[in-house]
């Protein structure tokens, strides 16, 4: 997987981690257990019967071992969505 990483870093990519939570941000490093730093990054919180909210984190470093999924994001498309009104149930944790 990390060297499927190195295409990703300058780029905004959106982080699922095992226990539900959502990340966005631009990936600055990684390592070899896939530790990741983010910057500028923010979680998305969603909910059935209010928008998505968004909490600013900064820098943030996630680890490796807590990583599900890694994808780019298209920043054109996702500064054309309307956060507030979309609904979602919030992701559960991965089961074991």
């Amino acid at each position: 997987m990390a060297s499927g990483l190195e295409s990703f870093v300058n780029h905004t990519v959106s982080i699922i981690t095992s226990d539900g939570r959502n990340f966005i941000g631009t990936l600055k490093g990684f390592d070899q257990t896939i530790n990741l730093i983010l910057d500028e990054s923010h979680e998305r919180v969603y909910s059935t019967n209010r928008g998505v909210e968004q909490v600013v984190l900064g820098l943030h470093i996630i680890r490796g071992d807590n990583v599900a999924i890694v994808g780019e994001v298209d920043d054109e498309m996702d500064a054309r969505m309307d956060l507030s009104v979309i609904r979602a149930e919030p992701l559960s944790a991965v089961a074991h």
